[in-house]
């Protein structure tokens, strides 16, 4: 059982995060993304994110945690919410983007590697992915969770593997830049990738 599959970890969660989104990460994308087009959201959490990414496009939340998923679609009964786990992607949609907003840190680095080449496969042609860390460059355990801790450098090179990077820039979450996010773009498929 995962760590936010325990409703009381959940309600912990919920309070902790109280007073903070994505809203910041959310206009980027906006910026490279056609109002309309589809986004899932990677670990939405109690989907304060899905909410917003909602407003100016299709969205699809998900998360690992059967709780937060069932909390979400008990409040709103008609959102196209879904169990997934960010490494395997095991779906057989696609979508013009991906987004998450502190999640990808819970992988391990050969996990996050695995997980950008599944969602390179999801994505349409020229699709977008948009992910945010914590900044640094540590990995440390906490009550069963991983946290990985990234630099530009480090997030580069795994990207570079499978997309363009547009951006990845430093941001402040709660204090000077602490955060950082990545804005990828998929590379068309060349001869040797098939």
């Amino acid at each position: 059982m995962g760590y936010y599959d325990d409703e009381k970890n959940v309600e912990q969660y919920i309070k902790m995060a109280e007073g903070y989104d994505g809203a910041f990460l959310i206009d980027v994308l906006r910026q490279h993304l056609a109002s309309g087009s589809t986004v899932l959201e990677l670990g939405m959490g109690p989907g304060k994110d899905l909410l917003l990414l909602s407003q100016h496009f299709k969205a699809t939340g998900s998360d690992s945690s059967s709780v937060f998923v069932e909390r979400f679609r008990a409040q709103y009964a008609s959102a196209d919410v879904i169990q997934l786990d960010a490494i395997t992607m095991d779906m057989d949609r696609q979508f013009d983007a991906i987004y998450s907003n502190k999640v990808l840190y819970h992988l391990t680095r050969e996990q996050l590697r695995q997980s950008l080449e599944k969602q390179q496969q999801i994505l349409r042609p020229g699709g977008l992915a948009l992910h945010s860390f914590w900044y640094g460059n540590n990995d440390e355990e906490m009550h069963g969770l991983h946290f990985a801790y990234y630099d530009e450098e480090q997030l580069r090179a795994i990207a570079e593997l499978h997309y363009e990077v547009i951006q990845i820039e430093r941001y402040a979450e709660m204090e000077a830049d602490d955060s950082l996010y990545m804005l990828l773009r998929k590379r068309p498929a060349s001869s040797h990738d098939e």
